[in-house]
C-alpha cells in the first residue's frame, strides 16, 4: 500500500536529530513521498534543503499568514527564486489566520494575492492555511481561480488541513479545489468533520500529517507526529468512506500526484 503524506514540516525542530529514522519509518509505513512547505523563507530554504537530502521529499515554499507582518515585494523576489528549485512543487503554505495576531489581516490578504499571482505566473498550485477566516480566504481564491488558465484551474490547490464548516468545503471544491484531511478526522469529537470527509468527491481528497502536529489517534497525546502516522489517517477515513484500505490508498497517491504533478509511483 504506498501513501503519500501531502503535508508534513519535517523541517521543524520537533525532528532534529531523529529525521533519518522518521524517513526510514514513514517508508517502511508505506509512504513513499512527503511534501514539506515552508512557513517562512528560511523554512523554505530548509525544505529545499530536505528536498535534495531525501529522494521522496518535495518542497513547497511560501510565507505563511502569521509571518507576513513584513511582506514585501523583496520577499516576494526570494519566493520566486526559490520556486526555481526542481522538487518545489507548490507555493505554500500561505494563506489567512484570524485566531492568531502575528500579522493584521489586511497584511495577511495583501501577501496571500501576491503569492496566488506568483503561483498563476509559475503555472504551480497552492496550499492554503485557514484558520478562522474562510469566507475571505474562499473570496480571495474564488477571484483568483476566475483568471487561471485552463490548465490550472483543473488543479488549483488545497485546503490544507480542513477543518471549516460544510459551506466552505462546497466552496472549495466548486472552484476545484481539493481537501486535505489531517489526525483531526480521528478524534473523538470530530464526527462534523467526518462527515464532511465522508462526502468529498473520490477524486479530490487528499492525506496528510500536518507533523509535528494533530498526531493521530491512537498515538494522540502520546507520541509526536510523524510522517509514517498518516496510514492511521488513511484506515481511518477509509472505513468512513466504506472503502477498501487499499482502493483509498491508491485513489488518495493518484490524487496527489495529479495535483502536484508527482511522478507516479513505480
Amino acid at each position: 500500500m504506498t501513501l503519500i503524506d501531502t503535508h508534513c514540516h519535517l523541517d521543524f525542530d520537533a525532528f532534529d536529530g531523529v529525521r533519518d529514522e522518521v524517513v526510514q519509518r514513514a517508508l517502511d509505513a508505506g509512504v513513499t513521498r512527503i511534501i514539506n512547505p515552508g512557513t517562512d523563507l528560511a523554512r523554505s530554504r530548509a525544505a529545499l534543503g530536505l528536498a535534495d537530502t531525501y529522494p521522496g521529499v518535495y518542497a513547497a515554499v511560501g510565507i505563511h499568514p502569521n509571518s507576513t507582518a513584513d511582506f514585501s515585494s523583496a520577499l516576494l523576489d526570494e519566493v520566486r527564486a526559490l520556486a526555481a528549485h526542481p522538487k518545489v512543487i507548490a507555493i505554500g503554505e500561505i494563506g489567512l489566520d484570524y485566531h492568531w495576531d502575528d500579522s493584521p489581516p489586511a497584511t495577511q490578504r495583501r501577501a496571500l494575492e501576491a503569492q496566488l499571482m506568483l503561483a498563476a505566473d509559475l503555472g504551480l498550485p497552492v496550499i492554503i492555511h485557514n484558520r478562522e477566516a474562510g469566507d475571505d480566504v474562499l473570496d480571495v481564491l474564488a477571484e483568483w481561480v476566475a483568471t487561471l488558465p485552463e490548465s490550472l484551474r483543473a488543479r488549483p490547490g488545497v485546503l490544507h488541513s480542513f477543518s471549516a464548516p460544510p459551506e466552505i468545503a462546497e466552496r472549495g471544491l466548486a472552484l476545484g479545489f481539493y481537501l486535505g484531511f489531517t489526525g483531526s478526522v480521528t478524534f473523538k469529537n470530530a464526527d462534523a468533520l467526518r462527515q464532511i470527509a465522508a462526502r468529498v468527491p473520490a477524486d479530490r481528497i487528499l492525506i496528510e500529517t500536518d507533523a509535528p502536529f494533530l498526531t493521530p489517534h491512537p498515538y494522540r497525546g502520546r507520541r509526536p507526529n510523524e510522517p509514517a502516522y498518516v496510514r492511521f489517517i488513511a484506515e481511518r477515513l477509509a472505513a468512513l468512506r466504506v472503502e477498501s484500505d487499499g482502493d483509498f490508498a491508491a485513489q488518495t497517491t493518484a490524487n496527489a500526484e495529479r495535483l502536484f504533478a508527482l511522478p507516479a509511483s513505480g
